[in-house]
């Protein structure tokens, strides 16, 4: 796993402590996201209501869990920076989980493609407050 420097990490913790406050409301826009990158990870997602829509997963407790138990995922992430091997053990039994569940790893594209466009935007606002993005 790549080694981060002491800046990337105060840069991850510091954005991560503003956005783990609201820690389902945020995951809820990232997973709606998600699914208007690819609609076909709703055919992921089977509890008691089908989520054939975002609106169908919106209103299913379950999937309120799970969108809870990723971003709780992300703030164990954080939390471990300076331990990246244990980090990527964990990351690495996360993901065997999911290949049991049937998430195949073209669903993890579209994950990337989604992180890019958060950085895309968060870098944006920052030009627009007149920041380097080099600050």
């Amino acid at each position: 796993m790549e080694k981060l420097s002491g800046k990337d990490k105060e840069l991850i913790r510091n954005s991560w402590e503003s956005l783990g406050k609201n820690k389902v409301p945020h995951g809820i826009i990232m997973f709606t996201r998600l699914f208007e990158l690819d609609p076909g990870l709703f055919s992921l997602f089977r509890y008691k209501t089908n989520c054939d829509t975002t609106k169908d997963c919106l209103s299913s407790p379950e999937f309120l869990e799970h969108v809870t138990k990723v971003m709780l995922v992300i703030d164990a992430a954080v939390s471990h920076l300076d331990d990246l091997n244990s980090l990527e053990d964990f990351l690495l039994n996360l993901g065997r989980k999911h290949q049991a569940v049937g998430v195949k790893t073209q669903s993890f594209a579209a994950w990337l493609n989604m992180y890019s466009i958060v950085v895309a935007a968060m870098s944006s606002g920052w030009a627009k407050n007149g920041e380097r993005k080099s600050d």
